[in-house]
């Protein structure tokens, strides 16, 4: 069956955790990005609910080194997928997630305005599964059907100073391959 996302922007694949860390879109912003992300609390651990609790403001500044920044942080993206291909989403794509951070694609800076954040539980130093690439390429397929998203790119394309997930093992080919209508060319912004 596919994934639908409904006119308010929830997808029903996905375990709804709502965000505070969001906010309206400006007028007139068409959603024509996605960019991909890979995160992981504490780095490198998978499987807690610490990226849930960043989301939510609910970190505790004392559960691991480096906690007490991220509790001050006001952060969200509109998706995870856990390393299982469980989705959860936190804000719907029809607000603006806080996600991408200082950004531009295409000349056009700010991309949280024109953008779907998505994260994969991940680090840049290791595989990906196969079920976190089924479960983003049917997310994405759903978005592009709800929403005008021309390209897929990811954080280190918008951010390349600062970012580089979803890191070296992330199969962009893979992704190209399965939804070649929204390939990127990182040359061409």
């Amino acid at each position: 069956m596919k994934w639908q996302v409904d006119d308010a922007g929830w997808c029903d694949a996905a375990t709804v955790v709502a965000s505070p860390n969001c906010d309206a879109r400006p007028d007139g912003a068409e959603i024509s990005l996605l960019v991909v992300h890979n995160i992981s609390l504490p780095a490198g651990r998978f499987g807690g609910d610490d990226v849930l609790r960043l989301f939510t403001n609910r970190v505790d500044p004392q559960a691991a080194p480096g906690y007490d920044v991220l509790a001050r942080l006001r952060v969200s993206a509109h998706f995870f997928i856990r390393r299982d291909g469980t989705v959860m989403q936190f804000v719907p794509t029809t607000a603006r997630a806080w996600h991408a951070g200082a950004s531009s694609w295409r000349g056009r800076p700010g991309c949280n305005d024109v953008s779907i954040g998505i994260e994969l539980e991940g680090s840049d130093l290791v595989p990906y599964e196969d079920i976190q690439y089924d479960a983003l390429i049917r997310l994405a397929e759903a978005l592009a059907v709800r929403h005008p998203v021309r390209e897929l790119v990811g954080h280190c394309d918008i951010a390349p100073l600062r970012k580089t997930d979803p890191g070296p093992h992330f199969h962009w080919q893979r992704i190209h391959a399965a939804l070649p209508q929204l390939k990127a060319d990182p040359l061409a912004a």
